[in-house]
């Protein structure tokens, strides 16, 4: 587990734009020979290995999604998307900015939480030029009291995310790949409910599981059990 001593602590007060979790993931698959930071047709680009894009997106995908959809007519791109597994949340006075409270979030992510941003970009999913790298990570959060923040988080602002550990990774290029996540144990054909259940996720998740793979044709809806429509693998 890192350990960040108040002095670093203090350092992060007003550093919202600094975004270290990016820059950290940069350092990290930064090679010896890449271009980082560059401009690629109007775009700036992470890294630039070959005729190889790399773009790490630590936010959600309706950011980007222009950007890709521009990029992958002529280039071959790399985005790399990291999952917070685990997420320790450091909260820091408003004055002295000393360490008042540490604790680990209760939310667990896993590669099917990568769903969530995929609905936001169906329709290249598959482009033969893109490939996705999903990482599970283990986080720290540095929050401050400023009374500014979310009102989900009693007005605590954000300040910084920094990477811990990488402690997962997996490439997403063809259907197979995504045929992985559906669990072994969910017996064919499924609803979304049974899909949530053999996830452990919500039902909200599910559905947008079901939602991307059916835009890949990975999945079909076969018919309904009562209400909900029931899917099946869209096998040739």
């Amino acid at each position: 587990m890192a350990i960040i001593s108040n002095s670093t602590l203090s350092n992060k007060i007003g550093t919202l734009k600094e975004k270290s979790l990016h820059a950290e993931l940069k350092s990290w698959f930064k090679m010896p020979g890449d271009k980082v930071e560059t401009t690629i047709d109007g775009y700036i680009i992470d890294i630039v290995r070959g005729e190889l894009l790399i773009e790490i997106q630590t936010q959600n995908f309706s950011s980007i999604r222009k950007k890709l959809e521009f990029l992958l007519k002529s280039h071959r791109v790399r985005l790399i998307y990291p999952i917070i597994q685990k997420k320790w949340i450091i909260c820091l006075d408003q004055n002295s900015a000393h360490l008042t409270k540490r604790r680990l979030s209760p939310k667990h992510n896993s590669f099917a939480n990568l769903f969530e941003e995929l609905v936001w970009i169906p329709n290249i999913i598959l482009n033969p030029n893109l490939t996705i790298e999903a990482l599970v990570v283990h986080v720290e959060e540095l929050r401050f009291n400023d009374g500014k923040g979310s009102w989900r988080r009693k007005g605590w602002s954000i300040v910084d995310r920094k990477l811990v550990n990488i402690v997962d990774q997996k490439r997403f290029h063809d259907p197979e790949d995504f045929l992985t996540l559906i669990p072994k144990s969910l017996k064919m054909p499924f609803t979304n409910l049974e899909l949530s259940k053999a996830l452990q996720k919500p039902i909200g998740l599910a559905r947008k599981m079901t939602y991307c793979l059916r835009k890949i044709d990975i999945l079909k809806v076969i018919g309904k059990k009562g209400k909900a429509f029931l899917f099946d693998l869209n096998l040739i």
